[in-house]
């Protein structure tokens, strides 16, 4: 691994040394008992927990301002964002190095995927409707089934506590940035309640400065964005709660999708979740959750005609039983449904349309006792187009004494076909499912403000699924005449990942670093021993911030070392550095200001060829919460 750190060693030397110093200052003692269900899908403190895990909460979020989940999520430990220009382009994210299809994505429970591009729309996923984030980094197909080979990302929206709250904001900043989000939270009696909506758009920026031609117009391309959320619970006795979620998002965003055509090129991205779930606690031991989920990815392209739909629903039963000294025994029973309608589907059933269903069936062990935990899961899954699909995994922490503790864990995971690779007529009937198996080590430090981690870990997966363009040859037949998708290859994502926050007077520091290799490891590949595509052999953040007065400043420096953009022609992204800078002023408790400049130093870079990432962004907001 040496040899990665000292090839990254100019742009990141600091973000090293910073996260060997200590810890992040959002893990207070405070945020280390929250209760989380990530991690193991039953509540558990976050002190608790033997995954690589981090929980970004409102504060974070209102931090970021503007943009999606996607831009505050590119600025964590194990992430890196490629994106085809503004805040409403096409986004992938990479979770240690694994492709954006490999991390499981859940809104309140309820699974989000596309059938057609693989993976969420990221950019589709809006801040303004989300209370909290939990991050769970390695495989966890043992608890989430398909597509958890990389991570998985749950996120939370909005929700009422015990005292009625209005929350209003709104603000604006260079090239057009407007935004506006209001939301109306509380409880009455047994109900409560949460109600939020938001706009934001902009007039954005040429996203493909270096495409100009004669034959290209160069334009700005912008962005707008609506969303609104709903969360109701029912508190039908002190055993039994009914709560319902739904969200919808829609982002209409301009892009260039060729240097010689003179066109408007948008796309538009609808995402919604819905759910419904009651949750019973029988016993001081025995609780149980029932829940029905949907959600809905639309993406259309204009004025080129290409509209795709996926549709995933999902029926889930979860028990869980603490046996006191035995240990907590956890059942699970889940069956998904996922539905594309695709013009491109040309061998399915029916012709434009796709589905298949998935039935699983886990059970896992959690126990401790003094300073050991351990946990195992265990989850087979069967598809209606592949059969079965086994996954497991165990893990174990250790505290060494005062606040240091060491951690391990061993998992497989897998993620099936998508509808689009199995029923296009780039689609193949023998194609299998993705398969992974991690294992990882990992050793935390937490007192007080400061705290430490480091987390090495090595990830094996095997038949990769790949476009195979013709004339290079495809196992078995190809029914079009341009190539196939294709079980050929293999990757090894292996790293070490630190994360370190500390307390300077009246200065909090935290940092992270990432320092990986994830390679293509089959041998018959013309790639093999070459890192994967648009990934980094090291990236990594550094952040301060004080309080001075009414004043909250802070600071943060995110950097990343050469990435390859494209394999076969070798062309080479070149490493960055760009600075964040934010503040918050307190006028009142109810009245605050807040101040945001993205990329200080409008520094010019790509994280894929030909497409610029945003120049400076300056955003001045307000946000008034009135008392009730």
């Amino acid at each position: 691994m040496s040899q990665f750190f000292f090839a990254a060693r100019r742009p990141l030397l600091a973000l090293s040394a910073l996260a060997l110093a200590a810890s992040a200052h959002a893990q207070t003692p405070t945020k280390l008992d929250t209760v989380v269900t990530t991690a193991t899908r039953t509540p558990q403190k976050l002190s608790d927990v033997l995954a690589d895990m981090t929980v970004l909460t409102r504060d974070d979020i209102e931090r970021q301002a503007f943009g999606s989940l996607a831009d505050l999520l590119r600025r964590q430990v194990g992430f890196e964002m490629i994106r085809n220009g503004g805040a409403g382009a096409n986004t992938s994210l990479f979770v240690r190095g694994a492709d954006t299809r490999h991390t499981a994505v859940l809104i309140d429970g309820v699974r989000v995927d596309s059938q057609a591009s693989s993976g969420v729309s990221w950019n589709a996923i809006p801040l303004a409707q989300i209370e909290r984030v939990e991050i769970v980094r390695g495989p966890a197909s043992a608890l989430y089934g398909s597509d958890a080979i990389g991570g998985v990302v749950q996120i939370f929206t909005r929700k009422g506590d015990a005292k009625p709250v209005v929350d209003v904001g709104v603000g604006g900043g260079n090239r057009g940035l407007a935004k506006a989000d209001v939301s109306v939270r509380g409880r009455t009696g047994i109900v409560d309640y949460a109600l939020s909506g938001a706009r934001e758009s902009s007039n954005g920026f040429n996203a493909r400065p270096a495409a100009a031609t004669a034959t290209f117009t160069p334009d700005d391309d912008g962005y707008s964005s609506r969303n609104a959320s709903l969360r109701l619970g029912v508190q039908l006795a002190a055993e039994h709660r009914v709560e319902v979620s739904a969200l919808t998002s829609h982002v209409d965003a301009e892009y260039d999708s060729s240097a010689t055509a003179k066109t408007n090129d948008r796309t538009i991205s609808d995402t919604r979740a819905n759910r419904l779930a009651w949750a019973a606690q029988w016993s001081d031991a025995l609780r149980s959750e029932l829940s029905v989920g949907e959600s809905t990815e639309r993406y259309e392209t204009q004025p080129s005609p290409y509209v795709t739909k996926t549709r995933v629903r999902t029926y889930g039963f979860n028990t869980s039983l603490n046996l006191g000294t035995i240990g907590t025994l956890q059942g699970l029973l889940e069956r998904r449904e996922d539905q594309l309608d695709n013009s491109g589907l040309v061998s399915a059933a029916q012709p434009g349309h796709g589905e298949r269903h998935q039935d699983a069936f886990g059970a896992g062990w959690a126990w401790a006792n003094g300073p050991l935990s351990l946990q195992l899961n265990a989850r087979h899954d069967r598809d209606s187009e592949f059969g079965g699909t086994s996954t497991g995994s165990v893990a174990g922490g250790y505290k060494l004494g005062g606040a240091w503790r060491l951690q391990a864990s061993a998992g497989t995971s897998f993620r099936a076909p998508s509808l689009y690779q199995r029923f296009s007529d780039s689609g193949k009937a023998s194609l299998r499912p993705e398969k992974g198996r991690n294992a990882e080590l990992g050793l935390h430090y937490a007192s007080g403000n400061d705290e430490f981690s480091i987390t090495a870990y090595r990830n094996l997966v095997r038949d990769l699924i790949v476009y195979v363009s013709k004339p290079t040859p495809v196992a078995g037949p190809c029914p079009s005449l341009y190539g196939c998708y294709d079980n050929v290859s293999e990757g090894r994502l292996q790293g070490l990942s630190l994360r370190g926050a500390t307390a300077l007077g009246a200065v909090r520091l935290s940092g992270t670093l990432d320092l990986q290799a994830p390679k293509d490891s089959d041998k018959a590949s013309a790639n093999y021993g070459k890192l994967l595509a648009r990934r980094a052999k090291a990236h990594g953040t550094v952040r301060a911030e004080t309080d001075i007065g009414a004043w909250t400043l802070g600071g943060q420096v995110l950097a990343s070392s050469k990435r390859t953009d494209n394999l076969s022609t070798g062309y080479q992204l070149g490493g960055y550095a760009t600075m964040d800078l934010d503040a918050q002023y307190t006028l009142s408790r109810q009245v605050g200001l807040q101040f945001k400049v993205d990329n200080a130093f409008d520094r010019k870079y790509e994280t894929a060829r030909t497409y610029a990432v945003s120049p400076r962004q300056v955003f001045i907001g307000l946000r008034f919460t009135p008392q009730l």
